[in-house]
Parts: structure tokens; C-alpha cells; sequence
């Protein structure tokens, strides 16, 4: 395999210029993310609270930490106070959770919320029809210090383009129906979709952020 810097670079070489690169992580170790970091990385994706906390803490100070796995409501002061945005807010109660810790923490937290439109049951998020009924119940002007940015998803974990190019395309035109019921829904600007295997299909549904991890790290380091 290419270094983590030619990797990078390679895939960056395929990023249009409204897409930002959110290097996975996730359990690589310290070492490896510097890596990414002397070839220009500076966001970086987490999927486990107390991981992200100890990465944070020993790692340079601009790297922008994107929250992307599950998070429980008792991790959640711990995300808050570190992480530039949490991209996977999968229900309310968890949305009410990150909106009462920022606001005990002084902060204003960057989210998005997360669409379930796989396949799969294991996956975690908000119907399609549940977002809709958020947005037109305006319930996000509750938000007192979250800001919800946009909208994250996974396609379904299979091998036929098919379903995953019609995955994306569900949630890029609910994406696009979210701007029609809340015109003046400001800074909803984010469409979070793609891994290594299906990035380029999810570019094409008008992705602005892609999440990679093995194509830039190599397998998993548990």
C-alpha cells in the first residue's frame, strides 16, 4: 500500500472543491494520525468518546475533530466539550442531550443529523419521515446552542451500485426538501455521505463531506 501521505493526496486529486476529505481515525493510533497531519490533514473523524478525548489531548490543537460513531447520552460532555461538529445525531433525545451540554458548556455545537435509509436494522438514525416532521414542526428553533448543519448517512453495506446510488439519492433529495419547508433555515449546508468504496457515487448526489478511513490508514488497528 501507498504511504498515508500518497494516499491522501490521491484522494484528494478526486475531491471537487466543495468536498471536504474526514480521514477516519478511528482506531489508529496517535502515530498514524500524525502521519495524515504532516501531509496537510487537519479533520479528522471518531467514533468512541473516550478515544477522541485521549486524541484531542495529545494531538496538535487545529485538528478539527468530527464525532461519527454512535454516542450514547452519558458520553456526551465528553464529545461536546472537543468535537468541531457531531455528525451523527440519530434521535431527539440525544439531539436534546448535545443541546443541553453546550449550553452548560458555553458553547455552540455544530450537528448534523443522521438519516437511516439503509438496508440494515443495525444502523442508527432518523427516518426520512422523521426529519420531515422535525423540520416542518420547526422543533429546531428549540435549539437553544446546537446548530444543525446538514444531514449524514451510510448507504447500504452491499456490493450493488444500484442501491447505493438510489441510498444517496433519498437522502440528497430530502436534503433538498429540508430547504424548501425551512427556507430560512440558515447554514444548512452539509450533505455527509461516502466511505472508501461508494465516495464517488456519493460526490455525484452533491456529498460535501466524505469519510474515509481504510483507502488512507489501511485496516483497523484494534
Amino acid at each position: 500500500m501507498n504511504s498515508i501521505k500518497q494516499q491522501i493526496s490521491a484522494i484528494s486529486q478526486t475531491l471537487p472543491e466543495r468536498v471536504r476529505l474526514v480521514a477516519v481515525s478511528k482506531f489508529h493510533p496517535a502515530e498514524t494520525i500524525m502521519e495524515a497531519y504532516r501531509a496537510g490533514q487537519r479533520l479528522f473523524g471518531e467514533s468512541r468518546a473516550q478515544e477522541l478525548s485521549a486524541k484531542a489531548a495529545s494531538l496538535p490543537s487545529d485538528i478539527s475533530w468530527h464525532f461519527i460513531g454512535h454516542l450514547q447520552t452519558n458520553k456526551v460532555k465528553h464529545v461536546v466539550s472537543v468535537a468541531a461538529m457531531i455528525e451523527s445525531i440519530d434521535s431527539l433525545r440525544l439531539l436534546e442531550a448535545v443541546d443541553h451540554e453546550a449550553q452548560r458548556q458555553g458553547r455552540t455545537v455544530n450537528v448534523l443529523l443522521q438519516v437511516h435509509v439503509a438496508m440494515e436494522e443495525t444502523k442508527f438514525g432518523f427516518t426520512p419521515d422523521e426529519i420531515i416532521e422535525y423540520f416542518t414542526g420547526r422543533k429546531f428553533e428549540q435549539l437553544k446552542a446546537t446548530h444543525i448543519c446538514g444531514l449524514m448517512a451510510m448507504a447500504s453495506n452491499t456490493d450493488d451500485p444500484a442501491r447505493i446510488n438510489d441510498d444517496f439519492a433519498r437522502v440528497a433529495e430530502l436534503f433538498r426538501r429540508i430547504i424548501t419547508i425551512a427556507p430560512d433555515l440558515r447554514g444548512f449546508t452539509e450533505l455527509s455521505m461516502g466511505m472508501s468504496d461508494d465516495y464517488p457515487i456519493a460526490i455525484s448526489h452533491g456529498a460535501t463531506l466524505v469519510r474515509i478511513g481504510s483507502s488512507i490508514f489501511g485496516p483497523r488497528q484494534y
